[in-house]
């Protein structure tokens, strides 16, 4: 009895196995959608370029440009937020942006900053870097900010330069 041996191609072990890119993401997505919602009303609307998401992390990383639609308690959209790339934390909800981020809300203010939190929770966005914002009647500069998502109740920390419009 003659017993054959074939010469194929080992299996190889998944990368996972292997101990080597332990952080690679769990699921994959491009131009995607994500709806946050409370009790069934819509809080946020996030669109991403790229999504991927990292359960051993419980984080899900938003990049390739990202834009969130906020509304308040009625459904009714607050302010939109645009940024470079952002994460969410998957447990809380909560999204950190960054890279040239605006945002613009319904009632004509504009905030500039390079980072900004948002809380899912207290429905507030805030940060520590530098700030611009523009609103109708004025133009502020400061360091550190929180207000509410629609930007009419904003409070800068550190005021370094303000302008009053002409009416």
């Amino acid at each position: 009895m003659i017993l054959l041996v074939g010469c194929g191609e080992k299996i190889k072990p998944s990368v996972a196995s292997t101990g080597v890119g332990k952080d690679i993401p769990a699921q994959e997505s491009w131009n995607t959608t994500i709806t946050f919602t409370d009790s069934g009303r819509v809080t946020a609307t996030v669109y991403a370029g790229h999504v991927a998401v990292f359960s051993n992390r419980k984080v899900t990383v938003l990049d390739q440009k990202i834009k969130v639609d906020f509304y308040n308690g009625r459904e009714e959209h607050t302010s939109v937020l645009t940024a470079e790339r952002g994460t969410v934390n998957d447990e809380t909800h909560d999204l950190e942006a960054y890279g040239n981020v605006v945002v613009v809300s319904d009632s004509g203010a504009t905030l500039k900053c390079e980072e900004l939190f948002w809380s899912n929770a207290r429905q507030l966005i805030h940060t520590t870097a530098f700030v611009e914002v523009t609103s109708p009647t004025e133009y502020i500069r400061g360091q550190g900010l929180e207000s509410d998502q629609s930007l009419k109740n904003y409070k800068i920390f550190r005021v370094t330069g303000q302008a009053q419009a002409n009416e």
